[in-house]
């Protein structure tokens, strides 16, 4: 419930619930934090999923440790210029941004289809740049872009991408990619233990627990991964007799020699620029801003009680492809708003943009230390996968949710099913594209969920609307059918 606060004409503060209201420090700080708390593993996964991929968190532990400061950073530089604009860039609205996991899918095809390497992330940090200014640019341009991409594509498009991404959930809760004691016994009870503390906090508790469930859980499974470490042996030898550790090892030492301040570092990864790289991820982008005009206009609705402005919608899209970019710079993935923070608005109502910007200064004090990224990039595979398989699985769930907006009708259910079938069917069937040109492989192979969209949105242009589709479209928009 609100509480009552002072008239801003005769009192210095204002109320948490006015988005440019005026509050006192030390409770815009705690407001702030709850954000963050909200988004910070959400914000590090997509990364550490594909610096996994790409080999780069054995390889490279220090480019580790970097590109995970560095996403800290450029995530609350970023939610900055949303929250104050800098011109057209931003809104000027209460989102908070941080790394997309939807290009998850997307760039798995590519580090798969390159071999992996930090040869496969400089091309998906080139392709991100590309990507990031196309996005800016359709800012410009909302209401024609918002026809190409009605519930039923987004919906497909966001159920493919969560498909895709439950293999990559599954395959860190056994242990990470490569792991010489995958699908441990050890692993798979850690990765359940981190599930169970996120389903019990998140449906068992109330308040800041709730909301940042994700967290806690993690930071259980670190305590838990601790503990195990000191009572079982974590020096191992395989069957052929050679020496490894076990992948649930936590090694504190790599905290200790990480320092506590450091300046960020540009382009710690060169971007180079793949026709392949570029064409699939850019379909996202396109994906991306769809998924971010539905951000901004649930949170404006949800936590201000009105639609949101053209001018705040424009501006959203442009800072989050003008975001991707600066990301980009910083050798980060992009960057999109985060829905789970336009849920604690809708559900708290503060929109207040002096708490918001505490959240986004820690985030930026965070990325300046490379001792919290040293902690984060300790992480066993096992534990984050406890987090990433219901994170990944709740993308699907999305997916559902939007394709039910307009209700089943046989026209939605034609195009999900060949887009699903036949186009996610080929795309994420190695070999299944093998007689077509190479050019065609490298776009539709890998993945599926570029050929899902390509089918879904050229469906819905060329399947006719019956009356049942225009009935269920005019009660969604609230008009008499």
């Amino acid at each position: 419930m609100k509480k009552n606060f002072k008239d801003p004409k005769n009192a210095e503060y204002t109320s948490p619930y006015e988005f440019r209201g005026k509050i006192p420090l030390p409770q815009a700080i705690p407001l702030g934090l709850q954000h963050v708390l909200a988004m910070f593993v959400g914000n590090l996964t997509p990364l550490m999923i594909i610096c996994g991929i790409c080999g780069i968190t054995a390889g490279d532990p220090d480019l580790y440790v970097t590109l995970l400061q560095n996403a800290m950073l450029a995530a609350g530089v970023i939610t900055l210029i949303q929250l104050w604009s800098i011109g057209p860039i931003g809104g000027q609205v209460p989102v908070i941004m941080g790394t997309s996991s939807g290009f998850l899918g997307v760039m798995k095809g590519v580090a798969a289809s390159m071999g992996g390497g930090v040869v496969a992330y400089s091309a998906i940090i080139g392709a991100a740049m590309v990507g990031g200014l196309c996005e800016a640019i359709l800012g410009f341009f909302i209401k024609p872009l918002r026809k190409f991409f009605p519930p039923v594509v987004t919906g497909t498009v966001v159920l493919a991408i969560g498909l895709s991404l439950i293999s990559v959930g599954v395959n860190s809760f056994a242990g990470g990619s490569g792991a010489k004691d995958f699908g441990s016994l050890p692993n798979l009870l850690l990765g359940l233990l981190v599930l169970v503390v996120i389903v019990a906090l998140k449906h068992f508790t109330k308040g800041i627990t709730s909301t940042s469930c994700i967290l806690c859980g993690i930071i259980v499974g670190y305590i838990a991964a601790s503990i195990m470490g000191l009572v079982m042996p974590h020096a191992l030898t395989d069957s052929e007799g050679a020496a490894y550790t076990a992948s649930w090892y936590v090694n504190w030492g790599r905290i200790a020699e990480a320092d506590w301040f450091s300046v960020p570092r540009i382009l710690p990864v060169k971007p180079s620029f793949n026709l392949h790289a570029i064409l699939s991820i850019l379909i996202m982008f396109l994906v991306t801003a769809v998924e971010t005009i539905g951000d901004i206009s649930g949170c404006i609705e949800g936590g201000m009680g009105r639609e949101a402005t053209a001018k705040e919608l424009s501006g959203g899209v442009v800072c989050d492809g003008v975001g991707s970019f600066i990301s980009a710079l910083f050798s980060s993935l992009p960057t999109t708003s985060f829905s789970q923070n336009v849920g604690l608005v809708t559900m708290t109502k503060v929109v207040n943009r002096m708490a918001l910007t505490c959240g986004a200064v820690f985030l930026v004090l965070a990325g300046l230390s490379p001792k919290l990224a040293a902690v984060i990039s300790i992480m066993p595979q096992s534990v984050l996968g406890g987090a990433a398989v219901m994170m990944f699985a709740s993308i699907a769930v999305s997916g559902i949710k939007l394709l039910t907006k307009y209700g089943i009708t046989n026209r939605v259910v034609t195009i999900v099913s060949i887009a699903m079938g036949l186009g996610f069917g080929l795309g994420a069937t190695s070999g299944a594209l093998a007689g077509l040109p190479e050019a065609v492989q490298l776009i539709f192979g890998g993945s599926g969920i570029v050929p899902a969209a390509v089918l879904a949105i050229i469906l819905n242009l060329l399947i006719p609307k019956e009356q049942e589709d225009l009935d269920h479209e005019a009660r969604a928009n609230g008009t008499p059918a």
